[in-house]
């Protein structure tokens, strides 16, 4: 089994969380040994110079980082971001944390039903949203609220401008048809 490959990848899908050595034998079925040579395979890999990643053990997680090297090329990519609209995904991000804030980037990843990690990187980087806290989950994982930027941006002077949602359920006679009564066209 290649567990330096699964382990990259878990690495990549857990994002800014970062993953347990913990959570990290519990998913390999692996005993301490194995795993510690493995991560260090791993992160000699990444300390080469062709390779912009390096593995670093934060907050008692292990975690995919950016190598400090490269650091100005990364502020350039956010200074230049400033100046660009937001794409489609952004904007469902900013949705779902506008009108569920205070919330953790899994919800967000879960109502969304995709990995959301990149762009809640790119709206904090904006000022678009802040971490306000940690969630009493397990992990305590941060919790993300939209910020003044965010009101400014779409000329907002509060949340209670956010446009409201209107959950539109269809009500359904038992024995009508569903069929026939939406999809049907009118004659």
């Amino acid at each position: 089994m290649n567990y330096k490959a699964i382990v990259e990848g878990l690495l990549f899908v857990v994002g800014d969380e970062g993953i347990t050595v913990d959570e990290l034998k519990k998913i390999l079925e692996t005993d301490n040994e194995t795993l510690k040579q493995t991560l260090l395979e791993l992160k000699k890999d990444y300390e080469k110079a062709d390779r912009g990643l390096r593995i670093v053990y934060l907050g008692n997680a292990f975690k995919l980082t950016t190598k400090e090297e490269h650091r100005k090329y990364y502020e350039s990519l956010v200074t230049d971001t400033k100046n660009k609209a937001l794409s489609t995904a952004a904007l469902e991000v900013l949705a779902v944390i506008a009108y569920n804030e205070p919330i953790t980037r899994l919800k967000i990843d879960e109502i969304r039903g995709v990995n959301s990690s990149q762009l809640v990187r790119r709206l904090l980087a904006r000022g678009f949203i802040k971490i306000c806290g940690k969630d009493d989950s397990i992990g305590k994982p941060n919790l993300y609220k939209t910020t003044d930027e965010f009101l400014d941006y779409f000329g907002l002077s509060s949340k209670k401008d956010l446009p409201e949602i209107i959950n539109k359920e269809i009500e359904k006679d038992d024995n009508e048809d569903l069929y026939d009564s939406i999809y049907k066209e009118n004659n």
